[in-house]
């Protein structure tokens, strides 16, 4: 994003700034707005700073663009779990986020999946990872919970879940050995 931003002539972090604002984002992660509505959101609140509602658009389109990177050990090991337990992604992210699983070629990397924007509710709500359990069936003791923020974990683990901060990909491969 910074680089979207010096591109468009702005400061660094002015992107994430209007993009992450807390009410803005966590209207988006809780689908009380869509993707394309959180987007226009942002580009409204750029177009100043851009020097036209354009402008923004323009760098919200460069943002839109971007697509993330699959981490491949990662996916291995989640990949080899999965013939011994189910795996759920439980993602905060927007009403995009089966269109962005699809591009990144892992439309069928998980058993379930549960998208905070289509549940209405985000981390680190209890609920969300109630829901992360009876997507495949178990109970939340029998789940373990891999993110990399803490306080998620922390939450997690407060709502009968085992948790794993997530720092580096031999953690995970070690915390999943036993599962």
């Amino acid at each position: 994003m910074v680089r979207l931003d010096r591109k468009a002539g702005l400061a660094a972090g002015t992107l994430a700034s209007a993009a992450f604002r807390p009410e803005l984002l966590d209207a988006a992660v809780t689908g009380r707005i869509t993707d394309d509505q959180w987007r226009r959101h942002v580009a409204e609140d750029l177009a100043e700073v851009c020097g036209s509602l354009a402008g923004a658009l323009d760098l919200v389109d460069g943002w839109t663009a971007l697509s993330g990177r699959v981490d491949t050990a990662v996916l291995e090991i989640l990949t080899s779990i999965r013939s011994r337990v189910p795996v759920v992604l439980v993602s905060n992210a927007t009403t995009r986020l089966k269109a962005d699983l699809a591009a990144l070629g892992l439309a069928d990397a998980f058993d379930a999946v549960v998208n905070t924007a289509r549940i209405g509710m985000a981390k680190p709500d209890p609920r969300v990872f109630e829901a992360a359990a009876q997507a495949v069936g178990v109970t939340p003791q029998r789940c373990l919970f891999v993110d990399d923020t803490a306080g998620h974990v922390a939450a997690a683990q407060a709502a009968g879940l085992t948790g794993l901060h997530y720092r580096h990909v031999d953690e995970l491969r070690l915390a999943t050995a036993r599962w």
